[in-house]
């Protein structure tokens, strides 16, 4: 009986400690910093939403100093990032560049989710994706 109650509290903490790991945490400059990797896209093809895996996928750097580097446009591939509360703004230094994914201030903005090794971009400037469309990218830091 001894032995039962052991298991079943290790059961009860081994699964209590994994809905804690995917609950989000409220996201900030110092949290993101690193290298990120798109790994999935969360989407739809006029029905429900599914996950699929990326291949290849963008690559995405954020420095201390507010700065990123991206391999997401062969022609900018460096700028600066703001994060408020869960709203993520990229905005490219190269000159002349321009991509349908900024909104009027120049700016591609993303609604931001991040758990302890990932985190999730929903698009919210440039054209929005009718059924709506998530990102997933993995922490490349580990």
């Amino acid at each position: 009986m001894k032995n039962l109650c052991s298991l079943m509290l290790f059961l009860f903490l081994l699964t209590s400690c994994d809905k804690v790991a995917d609950k989000p945490i409220l996201p900030n400059a110092n949290l993101i910093e690193g290298q990120w990797k798109l790994n999935e896209a969360f989407i739809s093809a006029g029905g429900p939403q599914y996950w699929v895996d990326v291949e290849n996928g963008e690559e995405l750097e954020f420095y201390s100093n507010g700065t990123f580097s991206s391999n997401r446009f062969t022609e900018c591939t460096t700028g600066t990032f703001s994060l408020e509360e869960i709203k993520l703004s990229l905005e490219y230094d190269c000159d002349e560049f321009e991509t349908q994914s900024e909104n009027n201030d120049g700016f591609i903005t993303y609604d931001l989710e991040l758990f302890s090794n990932h985190f999730i971009l929903t698009p919210t400037s440039g054209p929005i994706c009718i059924e709506g469309c998530s990102y997933k990218y993995q922490s490349e830091n580990n």
